[in-house]
């Protein structure tokens, strides 16, 4: 087994690699004078199993065209099979036409990863499940519910609980989520009545006096898990803690989240933490290392990736 990090995320590929008591493997990827992606494989990787762990996070576009060019160097390198380990997948939330003359973005970027050479992809927490059926090679599409379940009994224990889906899109990852806690289920109903007005919120579920566990795969901005902790608070919640698996958190939406009811928003290491991030006092992250490296490690043996999730 060969791993490879790009510049997207070095401290999770080192503790990856620490998990699987496996060096990374040298290389070199650097940019020309006019910021060219260059990529230098250090070492002899033929007939290796190679992983090559690298989020498309910001800045997206650089960090998409390193990985395409890994994998191009990997494939020409005589690599016996090529994973893309791609813990947050960009590009993910336009995996359908919103409108006229729009692009499927996500299914584009799909089909120039299976180009440029992968033979697998590994990921985690998809935006919408459907997106594994864009490549057109094995995915395996794995989730942050392990790992956010021990977060929440070590450090909140149990109580009357309800997991709240901030928007209809994500009821089946609540579900499955809520089912781990043994909790029941919410749904929050955001529209607006016209262009410009604020949106209504509606929450279909009891949560009155409940200690309610918001729950999303990517927060971005955070007004939509912010208007919903809000919206919770309105209608007697006793608490509002957040699980996101993906941090993006752009422009000032650490500074929204801190001035929201959220007690605390736990999201992983798929994206390298800001200075905003890890100055915070609500905002705490949990490492999805232990998970991916066991994946990998699994990948790489032919053994059940699904049965982690048993």
């Amino acid at each position: 087994m060969k791993l490879i990090a790009g510049n997207s995320n070095r401290p999770l590929a080192e503790a990856i690699a620490a998990y699987l008591d496996t060096p990374l493997t040298k290389a070199s990827v650097r940019r020309f004078a006019d910021m060219e992606v260059f990529v230098e494989i250090l070492e002899n990787i033929r007939g290796e199993d190679v992983f090559v762990i690298q989020s498309t996070s910001y800045p997206a576009n650089d960090h998409l065209m390193e990985l395409l060019v890994t994998l191009d160097g990997l494939k020409r390198a005589s690599a016996r099979r090529i994973t893309a380990v791609i813990p947050y997948f960009g590009y993910a939330r336009q995996d359908r036409k919103t409108g006229p003359r729009t692009p499927i973005s996500a299914k584009l970027v799909a089909n120039l990863i299976v180009t440029a050479g992968a033979n697998r992809v590994l990921t985690i927490d998809l935006h919408a499940g459907q997106i594994q059926g864009f490549f057109d090679i094995p995915t395996d599409n794995l989730f942050a519910a392990p790992v956010f379940a021990k977060d929440y009994f070590d450090r909140l224990g149990k109580g009357p609980t309800t997991v709240v889906s901030p928007d209809v899109g994500g009821v089946l990852r609540a579900r499955a989520f809520g089912k781990r806690l043994d909790a029941e289920l919410a749904i929050i109903d955001k529209r607006r009545e016209r262009a410009g007005d604020s949106e209504v919120m509606n929450v279909i579920g009891d949560v009155s006096g409940r200690r309610c566990i918001l729950v999303d795969d990517i927060v971005d901005s955070g007004g939509t898990l912010c208007n919903a902790a809000v919206a919770l608070m309105e209608r007697g919640a006793a608490s509002v803690h957040a699980y996101v698996t993906h941090g993006v958190l752009s422009g000032g939406a650490v500074a929204r989240v801190s001035a929201s009811p959220i007690v605390d928003l736990v999201i992983t290491d798929s994206i390298v933490a800001t200075e905003a991030v890890r100055m915070s006092r609500n905002v705490n992250q949990s490492s999805i290392a232990p998970l991916l490296g066991e994946a990998i490690k699994r990948i790489s043996d032919e053994s059940s990736v699904s049965s982690l999730f048993d």
